[in-house]
């Protein structure tokens, strides 16, 4: 269901721009449509360019977890604009940032261990570095593309592969070149092929083989930091990874990264080690104020409680009203992350969560908008719920629910 006023914009987009959009899973080709477009968001609300109204289950997918234009975030973002949006120098609040983070994130390459292999997951999407395109999940999934056109073949093939939630191929592969590897990276919770929870032997198989053969240890969690608990993933699942790279949420809906790991890996970045990286936007005054400001939401009693519960809810709506229809899904949620997945069994890796029905989400997902909620537009993407989604929106989502699942 695309409006006559998006459709028009996607036409005039798609002259100017690849596709017509400007990340390829808002296309909205996983679900046969075509995109709306977006006019501005308050709370748990998109408003569509025609002024239809959506409760939003992406949240920008991941960082709006306070929900769209909290006035305390909002103000932040004000105040920093006024003295300036960017100074190409350092600030004291990217200092407080780096405390935040360092406090909160337990664990907070190439040169440190001298190795030229990393191993990722089949289906993990970590961005768009060369090395890590290899079998990526998220936009690569959605569109059906196996790895990244243009990567160098020398570059995908200092990648190795392991299936997620694998730790006999995990063990297999270090035994056979433990002394190549230089890092695993993973997501300690999938979320670029749908939500995808880590067997607590997987993390542990990945700690000790790291241990063993001097390899580096890597949680990606730009998407889990923050989300799944206050200190991310690791915290929740009592993971101990030598190097965590943070983003999202960190940035209060403003672009934002971050890496961090020990003080002697660390030591190894420029300009105090050999390892070089820089930026016209480094510490970006704006993005580290309205990051801050979402923190310090974060660090309130009961924040988690209340992500836990609504989440729960959405969960419970989901199985119930699927049940009640007769269609198999299996919901798989950690906090406020969750995917329906159009299967009647558990999904633990790639391969299981393309063994699933993606003509019937796409049909469900067209309900789900023709009743006002914005659901991920891909099977193998999390929704997200924030702080902001409150008894309202979600008696809409359950009658959503209700009207997509009865529609199958």
């Amino acid at each position: 269901m695309s409006d006559p006023i998006s459709q028009e914009l996607f036409a005039r987009a798609s002259k100017v721009i690849p596709g017509g959009v400007n990340s390829p899973v808002r296309a909205f080709r996983a679900v046969d449509g075509e995109p709306i477009f977006i006019k501005e968001a308050h709370g748990p609300t998109l408003v569509g360019v025609d002024g239809t109204e959506y409760v939003d289950y992406i949240g920008s997918w991941g960082p709006m977890i306070l929900g769209h234009a909290h006035p305390d975030v909002v103000a932040a973002i004000k105040r920093a604009a006024e003295k300036g949006s960017s100074y190409g120098a350092p600030t004291e609040a990217e200092i407080t940032m780096a405390e935040r983070l360092r406090d909160a994130v337990p664990s907070m390459q190439m040169s440190y261990t001298g190795r030229d292999l990393i191993v990722k997951c089949i289906g993990g999407y970590h961005g768009g570095a060369d090395y890590l395109l290899v079998k990526g999940g998220s936009g690569l999934a959605t569109l059906g593309e196996p790895d990244s056109a243009g990567v160098p073949a020398a570059i995908a093939a200092t990648t190795l592969l392991v299936p997620y939630n694998d730790g006999y191929a995990l063990e297999k592969l270090f035994a056979e070149r433990g002394g190549e590897i230089a890092a695993v990276i993973i997501e300690p919770v999938a979320g670029n092929m749908g939500c995808i929870p880590p067997d607590p032997e997987w993390l542990e198989t990945i700690r000790t083989e790291t241990q063993n053969h001097g390899a580096l240890f890597i949680c990606d969690e730009v998407m889990t930091g923050f989300r799944v608990a206050w200190g991310g993933a690791q915290a929740r699942f009592d993971i101990q990874p030598d190097l965590t790279c943070l983003g999202k949420i960190i940035g209060g809906g403003l672009p934002v990264g971050a890496y961090g790991g020990n003080r002697e890996i660390m030591e190894k970045i420029a300009p105090v080690g050999p390892v070089y990286q820089a930026g016209t936007l480094s510490g970006n005054p704006l993005a580290v104020a309205a990051g801050l400001s979402t923190i310090e939401h974060l660090l309130r009693p009961g924040v988690y409680e209340d992500l836990e519960e609504k989440g729960a809810e959405v969960e419970q709506m989901l199985l119930q009203h699927a049940g009640a229809s007769g269609v198999p899904i299996t919901v798989q949620r950690v906090g406020s992350m969750l995917t329906a997945f159009f299967r009647g069994k558990p999904v633990r890796n790639w391969d299981e969560a393309a063994d699933t029905d993606r003509q019937a989400f796409g049909k469900w997902h067209a309900v789900l908008l023709e009743h006002g909620v914005y659901w991920p537009c891909s099977q193998f993407e999390a929704a997200f719920i924030s702080l902001a989604h409150d008894a309202v929106s979600l008696e809409k989502t359950g009658q959503a629910f209700k009207a997509a699942f009865a529609a199958l």
